[in-house]
């Protein structure tokens, strides 16, 4: 017994899509003088934004990173220096920096405001680089219509600034890592990193990329170092210190020695005082020896954790300059314009179509 498929009224078929596909094309067609009115003209304004836009300039720095790992040369000094009980590290690097923690570093609060606050020289005077991004930007008469900064500073120590002062600050790192900044390594497997700031100012774009690596790649110098640099402090002040006490005791040797130049032979107690002068003299040098030994081993440590930074590229004028092409900006006004004025002529027809079936009485 064969069975009836029925259709169930939602439904719709392959040759009704194709029908209203059909129909609103030919919708389209009957107005084409309106397409292309609108079209022309958003093609229009297109060229013009292309003519009138500002072109932006890339300035572009690259840098081959070593970060100092101790695992190298200096781990054949680290059986030996255990021997006498000194722990010089020999392990792997890592740390704060390992992987591409410096890559979000040059993306960090601190060191953009550090770099924004810096000075340059532009056009042959001296201006923070903060006052030249309000500058060009034009953000001064902003605040003037806004009725709020317009006169504000930003010389004078960072740790005393105000909260406008600050909140200025943290719009213009925001803007910056948006449309800007761009730090990456062009090849994972190297330790090349690539430096981009983008701008429609030429000279902030370089000066601003030159401060930013200078100052990222001091700050991750130090702080790789930091507890390196601390621990030679402290062992230079520790054989400053016990250098002072030897020097005296050999000063109390002798002065002992002079206090009884013709000491009878038989009286032992004239020859205390030097015996103790003396073997002060000893634990001091011995003392001494060890320390030194420990300071120097430690500043070869210092040399091999110290990171290896070699600029390859910086910024030079003219910079890489990017502007949209007069005729992709009259094709993409063009294009916005008929899709935008399609989309609006199909909805209203629909529109109409449903306020004429709700007035015949087949609203659902």
């Amino acid at each position: 017994m064969t069975q009836t498929t029925k259709h169930s009224p939602d439904e719709i078929s392959v040759t009704d899509v194709l029908n209203k596909i059909r129909s609103r094309v030919s919708y389209l067609k009957s107005k084409l003088v309106l397409l292309l009115i609108v079209s022309i003209t958003g093609g229009a304004l297109g060229l013009t934004y292309a003519i009138i836009k500002k072109p932006l300039y890339t300035a572009s720095s690259t840098f081959v990173l070593d970060d100092g790992n101790k695992s190298g040369a200096l781990s054949q000094y680290a059986g030996l220096a255990s021997i006498a009980g000194i722990d010089i590290g020999g392990g792997s690097g890592g740390g704060i920096f390992q992987n591409d923690n410096i890559l979000e570093l040059y993306k960090s609060r601190l060191m953009i405001k550090k770099t924004l606050l810096s000075e340059a020289v532009f056009n042959g005077k001296k201006q923070l680089i903060i006052d030249r991004y309000i500058e060009f930007n034009n953000f001064r008469e902003d605040w003037k219509d806004e009725g709020d900064g317009s006169n504000i500073s930003f010389n004078g120590n960072p740790d005393n600034f105000s909260r406008k002062q600050d909140s200025i600050i943290t719009k213009f790192v925001e803007l910056l890592n948006k449309q800007s900044l761009t730090v990456s390594k062009p090849d994972k497997k190297l330790s090349i990193i690539r430096v981009d700031v983008t701008n429609k100012d030429e000279l902030f774009a370089k000066e601003f990329n030159l401060k930013l690596v200078a100052n990222v790649n001091e700050f991750y110098k130090v702080t790789k170092t930091k507890k390196s640099n601390q621990n030679i402090q402290i062992l230079q002040f520790q054989a400053d210190s016990v250098k002072k006490v030897l020097n005296n005791s050999i000063n109390g040797v002798a002065s002992a020695i002079d206090a009884a130049p013709n000491a009878n032979p038989g009286l032992q107690i004239l020859r205390v005082p030097s015996q103790r002068r003396q073997i002060d003299v000893q634990a001091s040098t011995a003392i001494y020896g060890e320390i030194v030994k420990n300071l120097e081993l430690s500043k070869m440590s210092l040399r091999q954790e110290t990171p290896l930074i070699q600029l390859i590229d910086s910024p030079v004028l003219p910079l890489e300059k990017t502007k949209l092409n007069k005729v992709a900006g009259f094709l993409a006004g063009f294009a916005l314009a008929f899709v935008s004025i399609a989309i609006i002529l199909l909805l209203s027809r629909q529109k109409q179509s449903g306020v004429v079936l709700k007035s015949n009485g087949y609203e659902n």
